[in-house]
């Protein structure tokens, strides 16, 4: 049984999802915003100019795949409790890969040799989604 992350941009997805084709080379495979739904939410549930916003979207970074939205869009996302962790092929790629994550973000543990990885480091990108960057 998958395990599918769900990530909610409150405002920010289709920025978010710019951003990882960028930085990890993540492929959108659908996007589907609220002025497209099948079926509108209730009044008053969305905030005025929100018809633009993403409602769901699916995307995958190498084999996994991860959903997407703007949520409510109502203010700034919280992602707290958990990071998405991300492994390197190599030396370069772990640095390129964290690097490109950490643009605009917050280094919480710098890129380096652990006991337990050739290199590994953590990083809070522009969003705020925390990531692990890996190589064992």
């Amino acid at each position: 049984m998958p395990l599918t992350p769900y990530l909610f941009f409150d405002g920010r997805c289709e920025e978010a999802l710019e951003f990882y084709k960028k930085a990890l080379g993540a492929e959108v495979e659908m996007l589907m915003r609220f002025k497209e739904a099948p079926e509108q939410p209730p009044p008053g549930t969305l905030a005025p100019g929100t018809e633009n916003k993403v409602m769901h979207s699916s995307f995958r970074i190498g084999d996994t795949t991860l959903m997407a939205s703007d949520g409510y869009a109502k203010g700034k996302p919280k992602f707290e409790g958990f990071s998405l962790s991300v492994d390197a092929k190599d030396e370069a790629d772990a640095k390129r890969k964290f690097d490109a994550l950490a643009e605009g973000g917050e280094i919480t543990m710098p890129l380096g040799k652990t006991f337990f990885a050739t290199s590994f480091g953590m990083v809070k990108d522009r969003f705020g989604v925390g990531w692990m960057v890996n190589l064992a």
